[in-house]
């Protein structure tokens, strides 16, 4: 299965799970775990990735979204 990275906003949808980098760990590139609320990002891809906010109300750039394993 392809890991998307989260730069296409076509790929990320409410209630995705991602890992996201927050704007306080940007220089570290520590990811954050969350499931998304809202999608920020208006243009279709961003470089750095698509800015979210996850359900606890973090916001940050998508790195990784986490595939969905199916039984």
């Amino acid at each position: 299965m392809e890991v998307k990275n989260g730069q296409k906003r076509k790929d990320i949808r409410p209630g995705m799970e991602v890992d996201i980098v927050l704007k306080l760990d940007q220089p570290t590139g520590k990811l954050t775990r969350g499931v998304v609320k809202d999608i920020l990002t208006r243009s279709a891809t961003h470089p750095h990735g698509i800015k979210v906010r996850l359900t606890d109300g973090q916001v940050g750039r998508v790195q990784r979204i986490t595939p969905v394993s199916h039984p």
